[in-house]
């Protein structure tokens, strides 16, 4: 068999999963999957959520299979299998977006833009997350469709030493993640930005590959990253309230029922509450477990934010200005009125 027939074979197969075609009794089968291994993860609790009430509104007739993980540890590898039809419905962060010509979607990527959960929960939820679902349903050619927004929790400093300010990050590396506006930011701070695949960051810390590194209590303490001496010292810098999207493909999306969008809707509507609520509950039970652990936390009313802002929000006012996003960064400075 030649590969193009192959390919093909295998395209099929994995469509005819996905549409229920031979596969069970039930009319339409889900596969849903997100990049975390730990089930100890709001967005597994997010996932298994929507299976839970999507299986019920429909009787059966919608059966979800989930992927905590087993689908690819890199969001990469999930967004490949959204579009090849291996999977129905990823969460990922939206950065990936920006290498396929949607440059405006790292507007949720910019330090600072957020103040609290309940700002951006606010935002997300209203007339700027409307806005950008539709930015991201044309700018993709309705490749993607955004289901829903989800969160990881807010994203702090943990490095080898407490962060107060942004001298305090002058020469040191830290791992960042790849978004040129998040780049920008840190090295505004004085600091090294680095690119280190997550799976390999423990090690990172452990051999003083880096400096430290940023991310969410839960992600940090379920990969054992406050145990090192170069991420035992956490400054709650609050930084990013992150976003993330639970994506579908629009064009599977538009082929389904109108009883079955109805059905998916309105669980991931339940899903969305779930996983937020997760978010809430674990960024306190990490927090606790680090502090439990050894980690030295410094808090966040005693970390320097106007400095931090200083240097972020000239990065937001540039990238709103390059990609004709000045409206949408009004609509969510004017949220937090």
């Amino acid at each position: 068999m030649n590969k193009k027939i192959l390919s093909a074979v295998l395209t099929g197969a994995m469509a005819a999963t996905i549409l229920g075609v031979g596969a069970s009794a039930a009319d339409l089968n889900l596969i849903v999957a997100h990049n975390q291994t730990s089930e100890e993860n709001p967005y597994a609790y997010g996932i298994k959520k929507f299976k839970e009430v999507v299986e019920e509104l429909s009787g059966g007739a919608i059966e979800v299979t989930l992927h905590h993980g087993t689908l690819g540890e890199n969001e990469s590898e999930l967004i490949e299998k959204l579009e090849m039809g291996a999977a129905s419905m990823v969460v990922a962060s939206p950065g990936f977006m920006t290498s396929i010509g949607v440059p405006e979607v790292d507007m949720f990527s910019l330090e600072y833009l957020f103040d609290s959960f309940d700002h951006w929960s606010t935002c997300l939820d209203g007339e700027f997350g409307d806005a950008m679902k539709q930015v991201i349903t044309e700018k993709t050619g309705n490749r993607f469709r955004v289901m829903g927004y989800w969160s990881s929790s807010v994203r702090d400093v943990y490095a080898k030493q407490a962060v107060t300010c942004p001298d305090d990050l002058k020469g040191l590396k830290i791992r960042t993640q790849s978004s040129q506006v998040q780049m920008d930011f840190f090295q505004g701070c004085g600091a090294i930005p680095t690119s280190v695949a997550w799976g390999e960051l423990y090690q990172g810390l452990q051999q003083g590959v880096v400096d430290g590194a940023e991310n969410d209590y839960t992600n940090l303490m379920l990969k054992d990253h406050h145990k090192t001496d170069n991420g035992k010292y956490i400054s709650e810098t609050h930084h990013d309230f992150t976003t993330r999207l639970l994506l579908m493909s629009g064009a599977f999306y538009d082929s389904l029922t109108d009883e079955q969008k109805g059905w998916i809707d309105e669980a991931v509507v339940a899903a969305t509450e779930e996983e937020r609520a997760v978010t809430m509950q674990m960024f306190e039970e990490s927090k606790q477990k680090c502090i439990e652990d050894g980690a030295i936390i410094t808090e966040n009313a005693d970390i320097d934010i106007a400095a931090f802002k200083a240097i972020a929000e000239p990065i937001q006012d540039k990238f709103a200005e390059d990609n004709n996003m000045t409206e949408y960064l009004q609509m969510v400075r004017d949220a937090a009125k």
